[in-house]
């Protein structure tokens, strides 16, 4: 049965600093976290590193949720997605400060580290030889960290917001064309929050190739592995 694995690597220990009683993030550590990925040396032209912050209860609300950098001369807000996730800033400004990552609520009711995803394209358009290769280097960078032993890539899974009218559709070299079907879940495994219109498509499905279309850019791209 497959599993819907996260395409996330907490490559280095929990965030020390991120307890019940604090609101703030040792920016040092998850420094250490993130240049992980930049250091990584095998091919990831298909993924993206985000810092992530996300609910360790589904009860914990999102809305209104701000990230800060706090140094002793700098102060810089930065956006979150729908998912939680941050471009992070990596200052070496900031780093000698041993600046931090502030929350306006209490970072015991969140998790944060770093997070791997496959990158989205603004045509929509998918080439499965791609999905192919972006799970495969996701796969390869989980097995670098000690994950994923075991796994191989059976898939790919887009995630758009509960209302989001979007559609996906895999088009074969052949013509044809298959709509995939929606159903609600987590954008990653995991998750808490699974109120989000999925769609999975699997590699099995179709094996001549073609390509996997989507009418509006999704929320995130994730891997099935199994």
């Amino acid at each position: 049965m497959l599993r819907l694995l996260l395409l996330s690597l907490a490559l280095l220990p929990s965030l020390a600093c991120a307890q019940e009683e604090s609101d703030w993030i040792d920016y040092r550590t998850a420094y250490r976290q993130m240049i992980w990925f930049e250091k990584y040396g095998k091919p990831k032209q298909f993924l993206q590193n985000h810092f992530r912050i996300r609910p360790r209860d589904k009860s914990v609300p999102m809305e209104g949720l701000r990230l800060t950098l706090k140094g002793r001369s700098t102060q810089t807000a930065l956006t979150l997605d729908a998912l939680g996730r941050a471009v992070f800033p990596f200052s070496k400004a900031a780093y000698d400060d041993n600046a931090e990552l502030t929350l306006n609520r209490k970072a015991g009711q969140l998790k944060s580290g770093a997070w791997v995803s496959i990158v989205t394209r603004p045509d929509g358009v998918y080439a499965v030889a791609d999905l192919h290769a972006a799970c495969d280097q996701l796969l390869a960078y989980l097995r670098y960290s000690g994950e994923a032993a075991g796994k191989s890539c059976a898939g790919v899974q887009f995630s758009y917001p509960r209302n989001d009218a979007a559609t996906v559709r895999y088009q074969g070299a052949d013509g044809a064309v298959v709509a995939l079907a929606a159903k609600e879940g987590p954008a990653f495994s995991g998750d808490v929050v699974i109120g989000f219109r999925i769609f999975a498509y699997r590699f099995s499905m179709q094996p001549d190739g073609g390509q996997v279309v989507t009418s509006s850019t999704p929320l995130a791209i994730a891997a099935l592995l199994e």
